[in-house]
């Protein structure tokens, strides 16, 4: 592997100097970002930089706070840092912690006229309009700065971050993360090893139809910052877009690696590890049919949940909550894609972390939608849970959104009504739960909605004996979750019980493909085993 070199280039008394950083937990890439700062306060500042353009806070705010240690007068030290207290694409910011940051700057007469655009830029991210408002103007100002400084490839880079972070807000958002994904690639053409560069490529293009665009950054961007758990981990956004599942599992197990090394190493917080990681993981065993791997995923998971959960409130500067936040979502995607209807029945909240917050909905719909399928009464009570908690608890943010829950409100009404055979509104239900999800942003990584709406719609149509029906659903599901297994399963069924042999022959050898690891007896293994037995000589 080509050893990548962090490469820090200072501005020392009017002169530009080179110093390399060789230390291997300094591997984040190439930046370059010239400033009026000391040659050591510089050292520290790039390093931030480039933890930052890998979205490792914890690492970048450490490297700002040390560049300011050396350097009390460091502006654009101060402003790193409070740059690192905006975490665009999770719509979160720490206004405290940056306003305060940004009133250490009293000196800006020694700085050129470029540093002082990125200090005002900042002012703009942190002031005391709306949200969505500064946002945008911190973008327009960026924007400023890429056009003014063409040869500042830092500028390319958070100018492209920030039509990430506005396009969040914009119903519209697909000309946004097409300027932004192209602005990462202008920056790879110079600068190849640049983070940013296959970063946010892969980030822009993080949709169905976008994702081939970013195959190349996804190949590269682990090589390029091997010290970051999140590089590590990135490429899977593009490789489950594509369905591939061995290269989105490599990935994802070297994210949880790299966090779990880092953790260690630092002793910090366990709460800290990547359990991002780990719970794409999860989802990704399942697609395979490894369910015994999954399994082993979920009990780290619930482990680490239940000791460590308690020191996450320690973690700054963003308290990582995610042993708690992915529990309940992993184990709704370890009944729903197995179809293990009656374990629901027996899942209880763990010990001493009751489900709180958007937690507690997805905790109402697994038992909800199994109780349905299974024709349980109980499962009107979890609807009418869900209900309650959509009306009070009303999340507009991209992650918590109140459409979801009503998504699943439908899909367990749904599912009663296909119990009881009542298809005709079954189908008008599940139908309803899609014209929601049609208006939502194109799915990235492990459903969010947990169920897709195209792939339940198609189920319904099923076994409501509308096989041709089902299978257009189906095909639309696998264009928003390539080789997905239940969708290609229903799709395999659908083609046969329509007489279409040769297209369910196809999509039965797909579906054996994904599943060419899985135990022999997996029941889907299975069954396409047995199907394609029927044509061999």
């Amino acid at each position: 592997m080509i050893r990548l070199l962090l490469i820090a280039v200072l501005s020392c008394f009017g002169m530009s100097c080179l110093i390399p950083l060789s230390n291997a937990s300094t591997q984040l890439g190439e930046i370059e970002f010239p400033t009026s700062g000391s040659g050591a306060a510089q050292k520290h500042f790039i390093h931030g930089i480039a933890a930052l353009h890998s979205f490792w806070y914890t690492e970048a705010i450490n490297s700002f706070q040390k560049s300011t240690q050396v350097d009390p007068s460091f502006a654009m030290g101060y402003w790193g840092e409070a740059l690192a207290y905006n975490r665009p694409l999770w719509e979160e910011q720490d206004i405290k912690s940056a306003k305060h940051t940004l009133s250490k700057i009293v000196d800006t007469s020694r700085l050129s006229q470029r540093e002082k655009d990125y200090i005002n830029a900042l002012h703009l991210l942190y002031g005391d309009e709306q949200k969505v408002l500064r946002d945008k103007a911190y973008s327009n100002a960026m924007k400023k700065i890429y056009t003014n400084y063409p040869e500042d490839l830092e500028a390319a880079c958070l100018y492209s971050l920030s039509l990430l972070g506005v396009s969040r807000n914009t119903s519209n958002n697909l000309p946004l993360r097409i300027e932004s994904g192209a602005i990462a690639l202008e920056v790879n053409e110079k600068n190849p090893n640049h983070p940013c560069a296959a970063h946010y490529a892969i980030h822009a293009f993080d949709t169905p139809e976008l994702a081939r665009l970013a195959l190349p950054s996804a190949h590269r961007y682990s090589k390029i910052a091997p010290a970051s758990h999140h590089a590590q981990h990135m490429p899977a956004h593009i490789f489950v877009q594509l369905g591939m599942w061995p290269e989105a599992e490599k990935s994802n197990k070297s994210g949880w690696a790299v966090s779990v090394n880092w953790v260690e190493r630092e002793n910090l917080s366990k709460s800290m590890r990547d359990y991002h990681s780990l719970q794409w993981l999860h989802y990704v065993y399942l697609q395979q049919g490894l369910t015994k791997k999954a399994e082993t995923v979920f009990d780290i998971q619930t482990k680490d949940m239940l000791e460590g959960i308690k020191d996450a409130k320690e973690a700054k500067p963003f308290p990582n909550l995610r042993a708690g936040k992915y529990y309940y979502r992993m184990l709704a995607a370890k009944i729903l894609e197995t179809e293990q209807w009656n374990k629901a029945d027996r899942i209880t909240p763990l010990k001493d972390e009751n489900p709180k917050g958007y937690s507690k909905a997805e905790y109402n719909f697994v038992k909800g939608f199994a109780a349905a399928m299974q024709g349980r009464p109980e499962a009107k009570k979890y609807v009418s849970e869900l209900e309650g908690f959509r009306k009070k608890e009303l999340n507009k943010n991209y992650f918590k959104r109140s459409e979801n829950i009503k998504i699943w409100e439908l899909e367990i009404k749904a599912a009663i009504k296909l119990y009881e055979k009542d298809y005709v509104s079954a189908i008008q239900l599940a139908n309803q739960a899609v014209q929601i999800e049609k208006k939502l942003r194109a799915p990235s990584g492990p459903p969010r909605i947990i169920k897709p709406t195209y792939e339940f719609l198609g189920e319904v149509y099923l076994k409501s004996g509308k096989p041709k029906k089902a299978k257009e659903q189906f095909d639309i599901s696998l264009t928003r979750h390539h080789n997905r297994m239940r969708s290609l399963i229903g799709f395999a069924r659908s083609a046969q019980l329509n007489d279409e042999i040769e297209l369910a022959q196809e999509k039965y050898e797909q579906l054996l493909y994904i599943l060419k690891n899985s135990p022999k007896d997996f029941p889907e293994r299975k069954e396409a085993e047995t199907f394609l037995d029927r044509f061999k000589p």
